[in-house]
């Protein structure tokens, strides 16, 4: 059944390749170039650190670091010891990473030297202690596990076992531990090595510049590299610098947001940048404007095709591919698509019967990639998990040609640029402003962004504070990214029949100025 029999853990894959095409390239970092042969000796030495340093199995081991050879390297020495790896969001403030750090309760770190201060201060305030390296371009992993046995540790693994534990918000605000196992990574291999869309080649390159902390960063290196395809890695994304890298690794395969693809086609050196080693685009995140699909093709003329996932998922449940891709039909780009292969999706009501096509309801997905559940959370994994259905949270419909569309969200969920901003985790924060009586966070219309954070505020009685005032509070709390772009102030809010605030109502006439915009 299984592409490759002999990959039944996650660093099997590189023990595969290792074995077959030693000297084959699997990635790339400024100089550093690793095969799959060196890619084996390196992942084994940190294995063998880890537990010289007490990991045990299923132990938690945090990744606090942007891109690098080094996080591969961690991640699947991290996998042969047995550990659970969780790569950190880098972009959080300290509060946020604390309330990660204390749930997840990791036993060592691998931290970045830019982000050693911050690891300090996480650990104080989360209440933890862990051993920790630090490590930077200077001074990489491989100093701290050059000296250990490049030989693969001998565990009793199992496939059910959590190998990656990626954080993402709940509703609540509360950051949730999402479990992805061997045998979900797995999985996802299958599905896709059933799907007619997908053409992997030997040479083929993977300009990765995705956040390490995202599941679309690394589902989509682990299945490039699953497949023999290197990756060029790039610390970050930054516009100039990925047209750069098109440059000079002429890759074949770029992986994006819609925002992403704004940037760089808005940059003034895509005008110059030969792009004529692409063969497709995969684009995730939210739905692209035909406008932007226009002009990114004009300037980067290869296949493009979109995939929608979550988290939850492990890898992306459905495809809209790119044969689907057709300019004269708007209304197609909007969809994302259609189920993968041994994927089902279904639309429900509130009682959980199917709806018919056209009509909203709860997209429901079943998957057998899908994550094993949340860590030390089995009320919300039972709410969510139920008889091997997933309950997205997202109201999606299908259409008569069995393309589903994602039409809202059941959660308050905000996508700017790709990144996922639960309300929740805005409101909380300003509503404990001395001056803040009441907020409603929401996402409205941004050309550049997509959606854009905007806090609708009521003030005590009596109280004054400024615009600029508050957007300075919410930045030593949270992350930049999650920080109002504008706040409004009034006097009250719209509420529904039950007394609860009513966003839907808030939300109307941003949404209706932008219809009115398009009109």
């Amino acid at each position: 059944m299984w592409v490759y029999p002999e990959i039944r853990f996650l660093a099997d894959l590189v023990t595969y390749h290792a074995r077959r095409t030693p000297n084959k390239l699997a990635m790339t970092y400024g100089e550093q170039r690793y095969d799959y042969a060196a890619l084996e000796v390196e992942s084994a030495r940190v294995a063998n650190a880890l537990l010289a340093e007490g990991v045990k199995t299923q132990d938690r081991v945090v990744f606090f670091g942007k891109n690098s050879a080094d996080f591969f390297l961690a991640m699947f020495g991290s996998a042969r010891s047995g550990a659970c790896f969780i790569p950190l969001n880098w972009r959080l403030a300290a509060p946020e990473l604390a309330q990660v750090s204390a749930d997840a309760a990791p036993v060592f770190a691998i931290v970045e030297r830019e982000f050693e201060a911050v690891w300090q201060e996480v650990c104080k305030e989360a209440g933890i202690t862990t051993g920790y390296v630090v490590i930077d371009d200077a001074q990489r992993l491989s100093a701290w596990s050059g000296g250990y046995a490049a030989v693969l540790p001998k565990l009793n693994l199992r496939e059910d076992d959590a190998v990656i534990q990626l954080y993402t918000s709940g509703t609540t605000g509360v950051p949730k531990g999402v479990l992805h196992t061997h045998a979900s990574f797995n999985h996802s291999r299958l599905s896709e090595h059933f799907e007619r869309a997908y053409h992997w080649q030997d040479g083929e390159v993977f300009l990765y510049a995705l956040p390490n902390f995202h599941l679309l960063g690394v589902a989509l290196s682990l299945q490039c590299l699953y497949n023999g395809v290197a990756l060029c890695i790039q610390k970050q994304f930054h516009p100039q610098e990925f047209l750069a890298g098109i440059e000079q690794s002429h890759p074949t395969l770029l992986v994006l947001t819609p925002t992403m693809i704004q940037l760089l086609i808005d940059h003034p050196d895509a005008a110059k940048t030969n792009f004529s080693s692409l063969k497709l685009l995969m684009y995730a995140g939210s739905p692209i404007s035909l406008g932007l699909l226009k002009r990114a093709l004009s300037i980067m003329p290869c296949e493009f095709m979109q995939f929608y996932g979550q988290t939850e998922t492990s890898g992306p449940v459905s495809l809209l591919r790119p044969d689907e891709h057709n300019l004269e039909v708007e209304q197609t780009l909007k969809s994302c698509g259609r189920p993968l292969p041994l994927i089902r999706l279904r639309v429900v009501d509130e009682q959980g019967n199917d709806v018919p096509d056209g009509t909203p309801g709860e997209l429901l997905i079943c998957a057998p990639s899908a994550s094993a559940g949340y860590w030390n959370r089995p009320e919300e994994t039972d709410a969510r998990f139920k008889d091997g259905w997933y309950a997205s949270g997202d109201v999606a419909y299908r259409d008569t040609d069995g393309l589903y569309y994602i039409y809202d969200r059941l959660k308050d969920l905000i996508v700017s640029g790709g990144e996922n901003i639960y309300c929740a985790e805005v409101e909380n924060v300003l509503s404990i402003h001395p001056a803040v009586a009441s907020v409603a966070v929401i996402g409205v219309p941004d050309a550049r962004w997509g959606e854009a954070v905007k806090a609708v505020v009521v003030l005590h009685a009596g109280k004054i504070v400024s615009h600029d005032d508050l957007l300075h509070f919410c930045r030593q709390h949270l992350a930049g990214y999650k920080v109002p772009k504008s706040i409004d102030f009034v006097d009250e809010f719209p509420l529904t029949g039950t007394g609860k605030i009513s966003k839907k109502d808030i939300r109307a006439p941003y949404w209706a100025n932008m219809q009115r915009s398009v009109a």
